[in-house]
């Protein structure tokens, strides 16, 4: 670990690094192949792309690979012009095959076919199964490295073929047992082959997959069953229970992160962005983010339709109070459906909320809503009364925003299930769109509903 200060340092003094001809660029360089993989990763990352390839060209085999490991895929396809053929290989040979896979998604057609070249044959082959896999699915994602015993094999014959593997096919805890045809039969533990006899069969003592994912199964269903199961480890596989391969403890982490970093971008209403923040274009973020506000603000002019067909009202009943008080209601009917819709969109995406309890869920949320609508109509009454003095403002401003409140908690509860049936990520409902939605409806609820107590009252004054 070296310290920030340190690597402002190199940077002051890049030039010096790379050059290596001063003492000082000497022992920054010789500090700086101390610093940990990651760190050099991030180091290297933020160096302009002339810097960054005058550097990494010069890392020792060890570090660079541990690096590249370490890189973004952008930064990788980038470290990957700075060598030769030789260094290209060892850089690949570095990657796992489904790392492969995610790097040479983001190639162009000829450096695909130019890198490929380069790999052994077997590996070629995997990436390019791997490349037909839909990667939301299983089989984008799932690590292929790994090892799988056949189920006729004995418990010393297995100790003995572990012991003679090599460095890069990874040894899990679980191990999945196959049988000739390469069918996934079920797995064993490693404990089971220090327990068990040295000529027991591993078909005698091994156990049933609890869970086992389909190579087109959505990669988030996994997850979360995954996380439902508390299992670190399941088995992929394809037709007639074919052994493709095993999703990883690791891969889930990343699925969640990446899940979760998915829905923050949808619930803002963006599509999601693949890479990190700086790996995207100015251009692509200015034409996402710009597009769906300018929707957002088309949309809006139509409270400005409302404002104005209902003017005289809002201006002249209870003297101007009902227009004092027109951004209380709004709001509070925006807050109210993004509130609802978190806990819907948390729910669905754990698994907690499902087809089996929807109708308790939903219901559940109606008796929510009375009661806050009711607790927040009495709050509002005393906050307006308070403030004007006048009870029939009172009264419409309260009333209308029992039924903002029922309104909001009710559509943030039903617009999230009504996306996933359809096959959308539910996360879109919430944020903006859903906001600028309450907004509408609640200016109309709030016009509507006063128009309707001042014709009331007026009718029976």
């Amino acid at each position: 670990m070296i310290s920030e200060k340190l690597f402002d340092e190199i940077k002051n003094n890049i030039k010096d690094v790379i050059s290596r001809q001063s003492v000082l660029g000497k022992l920054l360089w010789e500090e700086l192949l101390k610093a940990h993989p990651a760190d050099l990763a991030k180091f290297l990352g933020s160096l302009p792309e002339d810097h960054f390839k005058k550097l990494y060209i010069d890392f020792p085999s060890s570090i660079s690979c541990a690096v590249f490991r370490e890189f973004s895929e952008p930064l990788q396809a980038l470290a990957l012009t700075t060598l030769n053929d030789s260094g290209r290989v060892d850089a690949l040979g570095c990657l796992t095959t489904d790392e492969l896979t995610d790097l040479f998604e983001r190639l162009s057609d000829d450096e695909l076919k130019q890198y490929l070249s380069l790999l052994h044959k077997t590996d070629r082959e995997k990436v390019l199964s791997l490349l037909k896999f839909n990667p939301e699915s299983a089989g984008g994602i799932m690590d292929t490295d790994v090892l799988a015993l056949h189920d006729d094999l004995s418990v010393q014959k297995s100790i003995q073929l572990l012991q003679r593997l090599e460095v890069n096919q990874e040894i899990h805890r679980q191990i999945f047992v196959i049988d000739k045809n390469k069918r996934l039969l079920g797995h064993i533990c490693l404990e089971d082959l220090v327990l068990q006899k040295p000529q027991a069969r591993l078909s005698d003592f091994m156990r049933k997959n609890l869970l086992v994912a389909r190579a087109e199964d959505d990669r988030e269903e996994i997850a979360n069953k995954m996380v439902h199961y508390n299992m670190t480890i399941i088995p992929v596989v394809g037709a007639e229970d074919y052994f493709l391969g095993v999703i990883p403890s690791s891969t889930l982490i990343d699925i969640i992160e990446e899940e979760s970093a998915e829905n923050v971008y949808r619930m803002a209403a963006m599509t999601p962005v693949k890479g990190t923040y700086f790996d995207a274009s100015l251009t692509k973020l200015l034409y996402q983010r710009s597009m769906i506000l300018g929707a957002l603000l088309l949309a809006q002019s139509l409270s400005s339709a409302i404002i104005k067909a209902h003017e005289t009202l809002l201006i002249t009943f209870a003297g101007g109070v009902l227009m004092q008080f027109l951004t209380m209601l709004t709001s509070t009917g925006g807050n109210a459906s993004s509130q609802t819709s978190a806990v819907v969109i948390q729910g669905i995406a754990s698994g907690e909320i499902n087809r089996d309890n929807m109708k308790k869920f939903l219901r559940r949320e109606f008796f929510l809503a009375f009661f806050m609508a009711f607790i927040l109509g009495i709050i509002s009454f005393a906050r307006v009364y308070i403030t004007s003095r006048h009870l029939l403002g009172s009264i419409a401003v309260s009333s209308s925003l029992v039924v903002i409140v029922m309104a909001s908690i009710m559509i943030g509860s039903c617009i999230p299930i009504l996306l996933r049936r359809i096959n959308v990520d539910p996360a879109y409902s919430a944020g903006p769109v859903l906001a600028t939605l309450m907004d509408i409806l609640g200016l109309l609820i709030y016009c509507r509903v006063s128009q309707q107590i001042f014709t009331y009252f007026e009718t029976f004054s």
